[in-house]
Parts: structure tokens; C-alpha cells; sequence
């Protein structure tokens, strides 16, 4: 039998960037706010001298316990979806922060094309340019509309950057808070080359500070070290912008909010048409509780918003055959098979030291920024080295041909230890109807709750834009001289193996229309007015960038959202 608690005034569910970005902006307005989060507490003095690669790399010392929770996956639906039972092609985050706290802090505005793709794509080649199947769609909001909430973002998380402006990217309406990052050898070396080929390079946007930093919120944060341990661990400087150490203190501080830790929320309360809280489990008591509120708000990973929302039986769930329904629509990846290493028998780099988002980006085949007329593919991939620290567990990199044992691999091992550069595309994932997620029928969790299947695999979009950015790759390798490059080219199917990023989005996807979207450009939800669902879940499709600027931005949208209706109840867009 749950406890039932007293009424408040707003509960959010998950305590990652999106979770702790909302309960900040509320309990600063006045708003009294419970933050529900299955993890454990974190603070910085957690992560001092606590350089373990073994423990938080290699073994996911942040991460979900998948023996509780995972995911089933299948590449179609022909296929029998198996569980996930150890970490692969991406990393799901638990405990205050989310992943948050173990993202490399590359930080990347989309590109105007993004927000308004499909319209943008069939006025400049005509409709037939989208083939059968794939299921873009505009974002219901532009890139001029959601600006000044990268603005607030980034002044918030003290964002490095360089002032002068990309002619790639969206305009600004601010230049960056901080200065970039160093620029080191390598990435003079990569800009250099890729000017010479006629490309625009630019020091990629950072939340690791370039300098100390004092946001508008009166919390100061040392600058980055370049130790190397960003992506996978917690940062002991508190230099990484992770909510632990920006949103969530000031949340604390304005005694509007109350966070709960331990607390697994497994079901949303509702009557059909609105929501009146929500039922967690306490995860060390085995406890469970309901907590009404006025306004739910699902702030956690892309998976968990879409399980929450059909295992509540809220929204009208994706049917892939009939192409109707919207929970669980859209589920898209990245591509990132393009890719090109170069080995270097006469040149040392200190490759050793680095940050998580220290490199060097061009974006001249992003987006629409190039012309497709003649290509079998949309959109495209940015291309970038990075700088972000190798360790030694898990870089070991030897030309093609090294034996994998014995002297030889020895030697080269140690010669090539700091001799290896690699140029990579990180590509845009189209969405199409036949990929999406819903509740897997066979497996379920600790708690006997269905879990989430997914269902996807590349196509052959994909695949010719690995082809497309592999010949940009290898030509900026070639012009870094290096003495042996290998280029990769090829997409196999996609697989839960190995790791490829954490950059998953869909399922729960913004719109302008109700019968194609699950949420208004507030990330309220059409059909229950006091639910919002914010993150990467409300992405109608990928880009060739790393989700967190988009995250922010429209957190802090729905943050305005909430405030509206909770001062006038109703729909908002």
C-alpha cells in the first residue's frame, strides 16, 4: 500500500540537466518543487583524486545498473529484441546529475536547418528529395524563437567559445561567456589542413571553463585543468558545467525545493486527460510512495520519458504500420562509421593531456550547408578533432597489419602510443517509420514493469553519408601529412556494440500538430495539459552534433511553459 504525501506544486522526474535546469527556474519564481531521482546523491568532493579509468570507464562506475533496468533491442521487426546486459553503444546515467555529469561537455547549437528540415529541405530540391518512409518533420519552433534559451544556457553553464562568429553555424545574439579552449598542436595542425582544402574550422564550444567563472546565479567555478578525465567521470574541479555544481545548489538555496534521491518513479497518476502525480519506489526501503502535484514534469533519459508514458497508458502510442500515434515515434541514433586515422613515424604529441571538449570542428557538410542535389543522402556530419585525453586502458591503437600479441605488438604499441590522430564525422540520423520504441512483451524489470524495446538499425542514407564524409576525412588527414592513414567508409547494421555515443533522441517528439506530436513547442503535451516531457526524447530527428545545447535551451523554454500555466492553466501553444 503507498504512503500518500502532501500536494505540491510540481514534481519532476529525474534530475539530469533538463530536471535540474526546470526545478531552478521554478523554485527561483516561487514555485515549491519536489526533484525525484533513482540515483544516489553526488557532490564534487566525490571525484577528488579519483583518476580510476578502470572503475568509471571501463565499468560504468555512473551508470545504470543494468541487472535492475535496460533496454531490449531488436534491428527490425522481424527480429527477436534481446536485452542489453552490459554497456555498449551508449551509456545511461544514474544518480544526481544523469549524464550530466558524465558528458565530455562538447557543446553545440543545431543548425537552423534543423528546426525547420522538412520545409527546408523541399524548397530547395523538392519533395521528392525525401524518400518513402522517412518521417522528418518541422520542430514547431525556429532557431530565432529558442536563441535566447542557449543564450540563458550558456551563460548559465559558463560556456567557452570563440567570439568571433562560424559562418556555418546560427547566428548569436551574445558572443560566449568564457574564451575557448588552448588550441594545441593537433588541432593547429587539423585547422591548418582543412583551410588549405577550403573548409572553415572553428575551436568547438566547451561547458569544460576556459578561465574562472562567475554565472548570473552568483556560482563560481575553477577553470579546467586538461587532466584528461571528463568523459565517464565526475569532474574534481568542478570546471565540466554539470547541474551538480550550476542549477541544482540554486534550487537548494531558495528552500522551494525538495530533492529526493532513491526515489524511482515507476508510474504517472491520471485520470486519462490529466495528471495528479506521480508513484515511486524507494530504492533502499523498497518503499512506495504517491506524490501528487499540480504539474508532472518527466525530466530523464530519452527511454525512460517514453516507458513512463506507455506503461501510464498517457498519449497514444506509435503503431509503425499504420504510421499513426505519437509515444515512441522517431526514435533516432548518430552516425559516426566516417572516420579516418593517421599514424605519424616521425612526430610525438602529448596526447595524454586533454579535456572532454578540447578539438577543433568544421561544418562546411553539415546540415544543408552544402549542396545535396546530386547526393543520396539529407543533411550530413560535422567534422572535428579532438584532443579529450587518451588513457591507457582504453587506447592501444597500432597500424593494420600489427599482430595482436607478441613483440611486434609491443613495440608498436609503444611507438604509436603518442603518434595517433584521428579526423571523425559525427553524423545526423534521419528518422523512419519503421524505427521506434515501444514496450517490450516478454522482459521487465525489478519492479515487473515492462521494459523498452527498441527498434532500429543504419540505412542507406546513412550509409552514403559515411561514404561522403569518409572522402572529407581522408583528405584533411592527407593534408595533416600523417605517414600512414586508414579511412573507414563502410556502415555495417547497427548493432548495441560497441560504443558509439549517447546521443539518443525521439520518442516523445515536439510539433506543430497533435496528430504527428506528442508535445507543443513548450514540450507540454497535447493531450494532458499539466504534463510536460522535456529532453532529447522531444527530438524529431538528429543531428550531427551533440545533443546538450538543444537540451538547455528548450529546458529552459518549458521552464517558462510551466511558470505560464501554472499561473494560467491551459494549453500554451
Amino acid at each position: 500500500m503507498a504512503t500518500t504525501l502532501p500536494k505540491v506544486s510540481a514534481v519532476v522526474v529525474g534530475m539530469g540537466w533538463t530536471g535540474g535546469v526546470i526545478s531552478c527556474e521554478l523554485a527561483k519564481a516561487g514555485v515549491k518543487v519536489v526533484g525525484l531521482e533513482r540515483g544516489r546523491a553526488r557532490k564534487t568532493e566525490d571525484y577528488y583524486m579519483v583518476h580510476d579509468e578502470l572503475r568509471y570507464a571501463q565499468q560504468y562506475g555512473l551508470a545504470q545498473d543494468l541487472s535492475r533496468e535496460t533496454v531490449t533491442f531488436r534491428n527490425t521487426e522481424k527480429g527477436t529484441a534481446l536485452p542489453m546486459r552490459s554497456y555498449g553503444s551508449f551509456i545511461l546515467g544514474e544518480g544526481l546529475g544523469g549524464a550530466g555529469v558524465h558528458w565530455n561537455g562538447q557543446y553545440f547549437r543545431f543548425l537552423p536547418y534543423d528546426f525547420e528540415i522538412k520545409s527546408k529541405t523541399i524548397e530547395r530540391y523538392g519533395a521528392k528529395k525525401i524518400p518513402d518512409g522517412m518521417t522528418i518533420q518541422d520542430w514547431g519552433i525556429t532557431y530565432d524563437e529558442l536563441e535566447p534559451y542557449f543564450d540563458k544556457f550558456e551563460k548559465m553553464a559558463g560556456i567557452s567559445g570563440e567570439a568571433e562568429q562560424n559562418p556555418m553555424v546560427g547566428k548569436r545574439s551574445n558572443p560566449f561567456p568564457t574564451p575557448p579552449m588552448k588550441k594545441t598542436a593537433i588541432m593547429q595542425m587539423f585547422e591548418d589542413a582543412s583551410k588549405k582544402l577550403g573548409m572553415h574550422p572553428y575551436i568547438y564550444p566547451s561547458g569544460n571553463l576556459s578561465t574562472q567563472y562567475t554565472n548570473p546565479d552568483g556560482i563560481a567555478r575553477a577553470a579546467c585543468q586538461y587532466c584528461g578525465f571528463c568523459e565517464r567521470f565526475g569532474c574534481e574541479y568542478g570546471a565540466k558545467a554539470d547541474p551538480v555544481v550550476t542549477v541544482i545548489p540554486v534550487a537548494q538555496k531558495t528552500g522551494n525545493f525538495e530533492l529526493r534521491t532513491e526515489s524511482n518513479v515507476t508510474r504517472i497518476l491520471n485520470d486519462g486527460k490529466r495528471a495528479t502525480g506521480v508513484v515511486y519506489v524507494n530504492t533502499i526501503t523498497g518503499e512506495e510512495f504517491e506524490q501528487p502535484a499540480d504539474v508532472v514534469i518527466l525530466t530523464s533519459f530519452v527511454f525512460n520519458n517514453v516507458r513512463l508514458l506507455l506503461n501510464s497508458k498517457l498519449g497514444k502510442p506509435y503503431d509503425p504500420k499504420t504510421g499513426t500515434g505519437v509515444i515512441g515515434k522517431n526514435y533516432a541514433y548518430q552516425v559516426n562509421g566516417a572516420n579516418s586515422v593517421g599514424f605519424y613515424d616521425d612526430q610525438e604529441f602529448n596526447l595524454y593531456a586533454g579535456a572532454g571538449a578540447l578539438g577543433s570542428e568544421v561544418d562546411d557538410f553539415n546540415g544543408d550547408n552544402f549542396d545535396h542535389s546530386n547526393l543520396n543522402f539529407i543533411h550530413g556530419a560535422g567534422i572535428r578533432i579532438a584532443q579529450a585525453g587518451l588513457r591507457p586502458i582504453a587506447n592501444n591503437s597500432t597500424p593494420k597489419g600489427t599482430p595482436a600479441w607478441g613483440k611486434e605488438f609491443k613495440q608498436a604499441s609503444i611507438k604509436y602510443a603518442n603518434r595517433v590522430l584521428t579526423v571523425a564525422g559525427q553524423g545526423s540520423n534521419m528518422p523512419w517509420r519503421h524505427h521506434y520504441l515501444d514496450l517490450d512483451p516478454t522482459y521487465k524489470d525489478v519492479y515487473g514493469q515492462p521494459l523498452i524495446r527498441v527498434t532500429y538499425d543504419f540505412e542507406d542514407q546513412d550509409r552514403e553519408m559515411v561514404k561522403f564524409i569518409a572522402s572529407k576525412t581522408d583528405a584533411i588527414m592527407k593534408e595533416m601529412k600523417a605517414t600512414t592513414v586508414q579511412t573507414n567508409s563502410e556502415l555495417k547494421n547497427y548493432n548495441i556494440v560497441p560504443y558509439q555515443s549517447t546521443h539518443n533522441t525521439g520518442g516523445v517528439i515536439m510539433g506543430a500538430d497533435p496528430t504527428t506530436s506528442a508535445v507543443n513547442n513548450y514540450l507540454q503535451m497535447w493531450d494532458v495539459q499539466n504534463l510536460f516531457v522535456v529532453g532529447a526524447s522531444a527530438f524529431p530527428h538528429n543531428s550531427g552534433y551533440n545533443p546538450t545545447a538543444v537540451v538547455g535551451a528548450l529546458a529552459y523554454r518549458a521552464s517558462e511553459g510551466i511558470l505560464k500555466y501554472l499561473k494560467t492553466p491551459g494549453p500554451l501553444a
